[in-house]
């Protein structure tokens, strides 16, 4: 059954009341036409519930705009949703077409901070979130009474003698919930061992992230990344208001892991009775990294599970901690990221998950 406004509704019941799925959710296929994101191909989905996102094609798919009955729920920067083409690949280049939103995918051989890495210079947060995507297609289908909405696409980081990492990425929801499923397959078509370092930048804004809003999660530990983090290490999860001059903290969580292997992490806004949680797979993503960013304009909070830590991939070499697929091997990472509207639904929530 699918929950609209209110009421549960089967497949027969609700298809007597429209005269097309496309009234009340659906998937449409459209292109960008101006400035730096000129001919960009978007997917505009719609949960029914909602929950209506956009999926940037020509990005890595990633998860750009989004919001839940016109509540905002991702930090957006100035940049906008860059075409590819004016990706800058050196140092810190990848900064000026990042545009934030519900999730920018950071990988795939290499990402974190700019390094050298066996005589190879490579910057930040590697090339994923600047490649398009191939074979894209929708799929609208009814499971009895579930409707879902699939989207599926590839995405090959290559280079001549380096890497060639193919991804199979799947981005599903249902009919009338407020949750987004990511499935993801990598795959070495190479003939040699390619590193693999795999980091989902979840970026949530204001007004979700607001004065008195908090990070909860259950955790063995925290530690912060450096002198400045360490400043506000007691109030690691707590978040203000927009604060001048503030510079960047991140810190880095020992999540525990529930019976199934799935961390969960919920930032909720209690004055405003709503939440955005992410759910991952322990085993896949091992690291979760918070990056807390209370600046003017720049006023994000970002929730990042990851197989790798964020040094770059030089000091994740040298610590022995660098992961990599051997020819033809697969690994697979599994992502939800959902809506908790209310405060009940809140409270069992957080009662559900162990969360604090």
């Amino acid at each position: 059954m699918a929950k609209l406004f209110g009421q549960d509704y089967s497949k027969r019941e609700l298809l007597s009341h429209i005269g097309d799925l496309s009234q009340v959710a659906g998937m449409r296929m459209m292109q960008l036409q101006d400035g730096l994101e000129s001919a960009v191909r978007i997917a505009d989905v719609r949960t029914g519930s909602g929950l209506r996102f956009q999926v940037t094609l020509d990005r890595g798919m990633d998860i750009s705009l989004a919001d839940y009955k016109g509540f905002t729920l991702a930090w957006r920067s100035a940049n906008g949703d860059v075409h590819p083409s004016y990706y800058d690949p050196r140092g810190a280049g990848w900064g000026r077409s990042f545009p934030g939103g519900l999730m920018t995918g950071c990988g795939m051989s290499f990402l974190g901070a700019p390094c050298v890495d066996e005589s190879e210079e490579l910057g930040l947060h590697g090339r994923l979130s600047n490649l398009p995507a191939s074979g894209v297609r929708t799929e609208t289908r009814w499971e009895n009474d579930s409707c879902v909405m699939q989207l599926q696409g590839f995405v090959r980081e290559s280079g001549l003698f380096k890497e060639n990492l193919l991804l199979h990425r799947t981005i599903e929801t249902r009919l009338g919930e407020s949750l987004i499923t990511i499935n993801d397959h990598i795959r070495n078509e190479g003939h040699q061992s390619s590193p693999l370092m795999m980091l989902y930048h979840i970026n949530a804004g204001w007004p979700l992230v607001d004065d008195g809003a908090r990070l909860l999660l259950n955790a063995r530990s925290m530690k912060p990344r450096d002198a400045e983090a360490e400043t506000g290490t007691n109030e690691a999860t707590v978040f203000s208001s927009p604060v001048p001059g503030y510079r960047e903290q991140v810190f880095f969580h020992d999540c525990l892991a529930d019976a199934d292997d799935f961390a969960t992490v919920l930032l909720m806004n209690e004055k405003k009775r709503i939440g955005l949680y992410v759910r991952f797979r322990q085993k896949e993503l091992p690291r979760f990294i918070e990056w807390k960013m209370m600046g003017e304009g720049t006023y994000v909070v970002g929730m990042e599970p990851a197989n790798c830590g964020v040094g770059g991939r030089a000091k994740e070499r040298a610590a022995g901690t660098l992961q990599f697929l051997e020819p033809g091997e697969d690994r697979h990472f599994f992502v939800q990221l959902g809506v908790v509207d209310g405060e009940e639904e809140l409270l069992n929530f957080i009662a559900t998950n162990t969360l604090k």
